[in-house]
């Protein structure tokens, strides 16, 4: 991968970046709250949610979508957008939580707002479509063009989107008192391994493999929608 592209990678999974994901917690609050996770919890404990969560749920929704995405550019930069239209409806079809669904959307019209100071492009036909409501635009599905137009391999892409996501479950972890900073990077350098993993699974797939089986974080939205006190959006 060339320098740019990695920068690009950087910048884009970077828990900094304007999209919104700070506010999410993916269910974590609602697990939190529910007395299923404890202060201080278990590394271990965490790393065993986290890693099956993006095993079965992230990475086979999020992440197979974003590689699809991806291959819908072009050589000439040119994106297929029916095509891009195809996977996200797909992507916000196996999303069963409202509040996931939401979420997914509200991030992805951000990417597609930040995109022209990114990427130096605007996907005006993504941009319209999602502006009349014909497609939701999800995060996943446009930081697939977005990587793509920057150059980003399909592999590194997946692979960040994945990093970013567990780095923001780690982040809403620490601000619910679940654990704290060093024993966040702990958890992060034990699901590594399950990262790099699914990564590899997700870009060999295609659109019909986009599915997710998280039930209990998917419970857990659901849940959260009817909390009276709450810190994060989802």
């Amino acid at each position: 991968m060339q320098g740019d592209a990695l920068l690009a990678v950087l910048q884009l999974s970077d828990s900094g970046f304007p999209n919104g994901r700070y506010t999410l917690s993916h269910g974590l609050e609602a697990l939190a709250h529910e007395g299923l996770l404890s202060a201080q919890c278990s590394p271990h404990v965490l790393a065993a949610f986290l890693g099956d969560y993006v095993r079965f749920g992230v990475a086979p929704s999020d992440g197979i979508a974003l590689a699809c995405a991806h291959r819908t550019v072009d050589l000439e930069g040119e994106v297929d957008v029916e095509r891009v239209v195809q996977i996200d409806r797909r992507l916000a079809a196996v999303k069963l939580a409202r509040e996931g669904r939401e979420a997914s959307a509200r991030t992805g019209r951000a990417l597609l707002a930040a995109a022209p100071v990114v990427a130096g492009v605007r996907m005006s036909g993504l941009v319209d479509l999602v502006e009349v409501g014909h497609t939701p635009g999800n995060h996943a599905v446009v930081l697939g063009l977005l990587s793509a137009l920057l150059g980003i391999p399909t592999f590194h892409a997946v692979a960040g989107e994945l990093s970013a996501f567990s780095t923001g479950w780690l982040a809403a972890a620490v601000r619910l008192g679940l654990t704290d900073h060093l024993s966040a990077q702990l958890v992060l350098r034990r699901v590594r391994p399950a990262l790099v993993a699914a990564a590899e699974l997700a870009v060999l797939a295609d659109l019909d493999d986009i599915a997710a089986c998280s039930p209990l974080a998917d419970l857990m939205s659901m849940r959260h929608e009817s909390s009276g006190l709450r810190m994060f959006s989802t």
